[in-house]
């Protein structure tokens, strides 16, 4: 999954860019409300650990604490926006295939915006279930470095009782898998270990990883942007090899 963890860390540094930060906050705030309305309109993180997660992922996304605060109270009104998951699957130019995650408050125009993008670069939506599989789901755990406040090792012990499976060390930050289904029992434990995640969630990662020519590799990252330049997008997961070549280029950018 090493693979995987790099791709993910040039997103994060692209997506630390002003143009993108309002697009991230749009994102994680969303998170906050889905979480809120799917458990039962409960806005307190101790009884809710899918809120507590999001917070999780806000703050680790640097929304500031009283933007948070007033997602929650506004999550929690009669006015609330009434948002819903929506996943999205096809085929991009060169047989990349392409998972996309929305959350939406009109199902007709997220699809419609998606089909378009896909139809933009040569691609094609599919059916529902129709790229399985090519993917496993993992949860996934990302925990700066600097912010670790327990050893590192003693950490991973903790963690393979309650479902771990794996870890990973890049560049400023560890990575923590597990199976999907021990993703609650994993989260539960950090934090009752008080340990500060940058982000959790359940991630699809693929099986199997398609290498292509560098410009027909840019054009699918032309897409994948264009995917997560829509403000119903909250995630593209494809399986397009990272080579060193596609990297060293992103880098650049």
């Amino acid at each position: 999954m090493a693979g995987h963890s790099k791709w993910s860390n040039i997103k994060a540094r692209k997506g630390a860019q002003d143009k993108k930060r309002a697009k991230i906050f749009s994102r994680v705030i969303k998170e906050i409300t889905i979480a809120i309305k799917e458990n039962g309109n409960n806005g307190d993180p101790e009884t809710n650990p899918t809120l507590r997660n999001a917070i999780q992922n806000a703050r680790g996304a640097n929304l500031p604490k009283d933007n948070i605060e007033r997602a929650i109270k506004r999550a929690t009104g009669a006015d609330a926006e009434n948002y819903k998951h929506i996943n999205l699957e096809g085929y991009g130019p060169h047989g990349i295939a392409m998972f996309v995650e929305c959350t939406t408050d009109n199902s007709n125009r997220t699809v419609a915006n998606v089909r378009a993008i896909f139809n933009k670069y040569g691609g094609s939506l599919g059916t529902n279930g129709s790229l399985e599989f090519l993917f496993d789901r993992f949860g996934v755990f990302t925990i700066e470095k600097e912010e670790l406040n327990i050893d590192w090792d003693e950490l991973q012990f903790k963690l393979i009782e309650h479902g771990a499976e794996s870890f990973e060390e890049e560049d400023d930050v560890y990575l923590i898998y597990s199976d999907y289904k021990s993703f609650g029992n994993v989260s539960e434990k950090l934090y009752k270990l008080d340990i500060k995640i940058q982000s959790a969630a359940v991630e699809l990662i693929p099986n199997h990883t398609e290498v292509l020519p560098l410009e027909q590799a840019m054009t699918i990252v032309t897409m994948i942007e264009a995917f997560e330049d829509d403000d119903d997008v909250q995630n593209v997961y494809h399986n397009l090899e990272l080579t060193d070549e596609l990297s060293e280029e992103l880098g650049k950018m």
